[in-house]
């Protein structure tokens, strides 16, 4: 399991590294999934399935789909067709494909070879339960971590109204739309 962990470290590394250093969102967007999904990995390997299943579904699922929202509204314009066929080309997805590659092989070694099985039925928390830790202990963190997304997401939007703004000739302080 060491092993295992340690390599799946290395792919959320590997890919966290990539993430930030792209300079095109989408291929970031990319890596950061890999990134995530290395992490929600080595959650399950540390015994812990419900954070990992957490981490799956809501940063490599609603975050990072409130992120390519975020990207498609930024990408407004007439050359924003042309920059999604950039997007397209296989070499593009060459590194985010490998590394998933490696992360899914992982996955199946452990599957077959490991005991992995048995972290599915160990100490499976109910919706009640989650709830109440959500919403108990835990009430500050999500509160403070839902407002952050939407700053984020306000700021997002400004930023991306003000350089369509700019590309129109306009100021984008005050025009309505």
């Amino acid at each position: 399991m060491n092993v295992a962990f340690n390599i799946a470290g290395g792919i959320a590394v590997v890919a966290t590294l990539l993430a930030i250093t792209r300079s095109n969102a989408v291929h970031a967007l990319l890596y950061l999934v890999v990134s995530l999904l290395a992490v929600a990995l080595d959650f399950l390997l540390l015994g812990a399935a419900f954070v990992a299943a957490l981490e799956v579904i809501i940063y490599a699922g609603a975050i990072v789909v409130l992120f390519v929202f975020v990207v498609m509204m930024l990408n407004l314009g007439p050359e924003a067709e042309a920059v999604e066929q950039r997007w397209l080309t296989p070499r593009l997805w060459l590194g985010p494909t490998i590394l998933a590659g490696l992360l899914i092989l992982e996955i199946d070694y452990l599957l077959t070879h490991s005991g992995l099985t048995a972290f599915a039925g160990s100490a499976a928390a109910g919706p009640h339960e989650v709830g109440l830790t959500l919403f108990g202990p835990y009430l500050i963190g999500v509160e403070l971590a839902s407002m952050l997304l939407l700053a984020g997401l306000v700021g997002a939007y400004h930023v991306g109204r003000q350089v369509t703004a700019a590309k129109e000739g306009r100021d984008g302080v005050g025009s309505a739309h």
